[in-house]
């Protein structure tokens, strides 16, 4: 998502540093690259074809389809079946597949009959041109009804360290299997801001919760962003954090994370 313009809209300030960041991104053993066709629109699916085709066979590319996009930071919810069929026909093309690996929807359409863009997911995945299928910003009962039409692996809903409403999707991805997808994984950093809002001091209830993240940070010599991942790692064994990125930096320091290790102590205080 953060490889294209302001608003996620049109191609990146610099295309040769999005292409940098992807290749780097394989060089240190990532394995899982989510985007999406309303990404740009399409400028993300079409850096990755560009900086990664042909694809290792251990790389996992996950995409999404049921936006419209007319502008930046517009953002349309589209679940018609025709529409779908012609965003996953779209996301095959420009990424050089015969077959997607995870393929989401994006949003469930309220406009749509929910069982018409499941049977399109259905219908998609017997033709073998996805081979999992993935849901987006849905409640438990959403994703036991997408269940009674297909096989569903993953769930990406917004989840961080100040906004855990979907903490029973969460529980419930970990009792059935599944992989929970936290989207916006770093909303986190406002925490070190000033003037943090009443809402972030209520969820984690503290009057300063930007001083708890600082806090942690200073201990383990991290940035209040490497908590944050590190936070949603040990959060649960079915999370699989997406944190976007523009710049190796950025990636390598993401990826830093990953090695950072917080105690009882951190956690009670987060």
């Amino acid at each position: 998502m953060r490889l294209t313009g302001p608003g996620v809209w049109g191609p990146p300030r610099s295309r040769r540093e999005a292409i940098a960041t992807l290749r780097e991104a394989l060089a240190r053993g990532v394995n899982l690259i989510d985007t999406a066709e309303s990404y740009g629109p399409y400028v993300s699916e079409e850096l990755i074809a560009e900086a990664l085709h042909p694809y290792p066979p251990d790389l996992v590319i996950a995409t999404k389809g049921g936006f419209d996009r007319s502008g930046p930071d517009r953002w349309e919810v589209n679940g018609r079946p025709e529409r779908l069929w012609s965003a996953l026909e779209g996301s095959l093309r420009r990424l050089g597949l015969e077959r997607i690996d995870l393929y989401q929807l994006h949003r469930l359409d309220p406009a749509v009959a929910a069982d018409e863009q499941f049977g399109a997911l259905q219908e998609m995945r017997s033709r073998e041109l996805i081979r999992h299928v993935g849901l987006s910003e849905v409640d438990v009962p959403q994703i036991e009804q997408a269940r009674r039409y297909v096989p569903v692996v993953s769930v990406q809903n917004r989840y961080n360290l100040a906004d855990r409403h979907w903490e029973e999707v969460l529980r419930y991805c970990e009792h059935e299997g599944m992989a929970f997808i936290p989207w916006h994984p770093l909303d986190a950093g406002t925490l070190t801001r000033r003037g943090v809002g009443a809402q972030v001091r209520r969820l984690l209830g503290r009057s300063a919760p930007n001083q708890a993240v600082m806090a942690v940070a200073a201990r383990h010599h991290a940035t209040p962003t490497q908590i944050a991942i590190a936070w949603l790692l040990q959060r649960s064994p079915a999370m699989l954090p997406i944190p976007g990125t523009s710049s190796p930096a950025h990636l390598e320091e993401n990826m830093a994370a990953a090695r950072l290790s917080l105690s009882a102590d951190d956690l009670a205080l987060l």
